[in-house]
């Protein structure tokens, strides 16, 4: 017979996570216990006070946090207000009955490749006719014809911030919102707050300007996926060089009855076929949300996996001028419960129900900021490539005045159309003018070609 677990140590561990608010980490409940307790014995301890209903855990690995149970934080139950907001089809009611009970008595599954092979693209759909007409509906912007990123690039210091913090928090991350706008905008850590979140934060801000700065690039491809896992795990994974390659070890998914694939082989040839048949589907709301059940479910990296799947979900709508998704409201067990419907039943219901309502908040919020941001120039619009290329070969190459207004008329003689060519000048001799320290990251500028050429240009008169 097991031995019992000593209450007086399980009342130590409890009291100390009722006395922090935000989620208390392993770490910080080892440094503000009286006692010694070995590391093993305290994550049992925590183990059964979860099992028992006595405290709730949330995260995985490093970004556990341990939390009181919501009646003694004084707070409904999470799941009651989070299955009011969004509106559950039955199906995604079966799928959360079936998720929210107890682990050990939901079925062991494997990964079963039957799942994705009988997904025929364009054939075969995840949304039916009615729902993509509806987000086609809500989420096309007013751009007209233009390049592919053009609304996103308008929107962009709205997006980094909403969707850098969103798909941080929903992995564990307490950075608040104005927490990741200092950080985001200043470089401002926030303290109290562990190295590791921010890193998590300016990896998805390096990502999402990668996404829509090659707008016309990316795809579902080798080059666009591996490279997004390689900068979302930048300086986060125990083996550096596993950011951008695909997994060769087992993994686990915690609190789930389900497990992953295990030979490297068959992942890389799940992996593939998954972005041959996300790139062959032709409506980008069947892209996006197919990827956000595929990737996942196949978990292809040895960790940030639901982070790749996040901004992946966001090629199609970026490269189609569509509004983004930014996850804005998503609550973590939701999210977390909808994807473990995937995981144990294949069951795309729950995610189905998720993603049409985080898209409606996420159309709204950018069709309000365009609101706000007025109608774009057509004309900056259709030459900001050519601008972008003249104003960062003056910085780069230190002009002065004189050879900046020379190199201007040689470049718009050589480039623009002639009845545009005077208007561009004006333009891009304005823009030089108003270069500071706050804009000119937009032209690719690094901060030293900047400083460097500022010293030439207040120089010479």
């Amino acid at each position: 017979m097991a031995k019992p677990l000593p209450e007086e140590e399980l009342k130590a561990i409890e009291a100390i996570v009722r006395a922090q608010s935000g989620g208390v980490t392993l770490g910080q409940i080892t440094a503000a216990l009286t006692v010694n307790i070995p590391t093993r014995t305290l994550q049992r301890h925590l183990a059964f006070l979860v099992e028992n209903g006595r405290l709730l855990r949330e995260g995985e690995r490093r970004w556990t946090k341990y939390y009181p149970p919501a009646e003694a934080r004084g707070e409904a139950a999470p799941a009651a207000a989070e299955e009011a907001v969004i509106p559950l089809s039955g199906g995604g009611k079966e799928v959360l009955a079936y998720v929210r009970q107890p682990v050990e008595r939901r079925n062991p599954v494997g990964y079963d490749r039957a799942f994705l092979d009988s997904y025929r693209p364009n054939v075969s759909t995840y949304l039916d006719e009615r729902e993509r007409a509806h987000l086609q509906r809500v989420g096309t912007a007013e751009t007209g014809e233009q390049p592919a990123g053009t609304h996103a690039k308008l929107i962009l210091n709205r997006l980094l911030i909403d969707l850098s913090w969103n798909s941080s928090r929903l992995e564990g991350n307490t950075y608040s919102l104005l927490d990741t706008k200092r950080l985001i905008d200043f470089g401002e850590e926030a303290e109290g707050k562990e190295r590791l979140e921010a890193q998590m934060i300016l990896n998805h801000k390096d990502a999402i300007e990668f996404l829509v700065g090659t707008a016309e690039e990316i795809g579902f491809n080798r080059y666009t996926i591996l490279n997004l896992h390689a900068m979302l795990a930048n300086n986060l994974l125990a083996d550096e060089g596993a950011a951008g390659r695909l997994r060769h070890i087992s993994v686990g998914i915690e609190r789930s009855a389900f497990h992953p694939l295990e030979n490297p082989a068959v992942i890389e040839e799940c992996f593939d076929q998954i972005l041959a048949t996300a790139a062959a589907i032709t409506n980008p709301f069947e892209q996006a949300f197919f990827v956000m059940v595929q990737l996942p479910y196949l978990q292809p990296f040895d960790d940030v996996n639901k982070r790749v799947l996040r901004l992946a979900a966001n090629i199609p709508l970026i490269k189609r001028n569509l509004s983004p998704l930014s996850f804005t409201d998503v609550q973590r067990q939701t999210y977390t419960d909808a994807i473990l419907g995937v995981y144990e039943m294949n069951r795309i219901d729950l995610l189905k129900d998720m993603f049409i309502w985080a898209y409606e908040r996420s159309a709204a919020r950018y069709a309000a900021v365009r609101q706000s941001l007025g109608e774009p120039d057509p004309f900056r619009l259709r030459y900001r490539d050519a601008l972008r290329t003249i104003v960062g070969e003056i910085v780069r190459n230190g002009m002065n005045r004189k050879a900046a207004v020379a190199h201007i008329g040689s470049s718009v003689t050589k480039n623009i159309e002639e009845p545009d060519r005077e208007r561009f000048r004006e333009m891009a001799e304005r823009e030089i003018l108003s270069l500071h320290e706050g804009n000119f990251a937009r032209y690719r500028i690094r901060p030293s070609e900047f400083a460097a050429w500022q010293e030439i240009w207040a120089a010479v008169r």
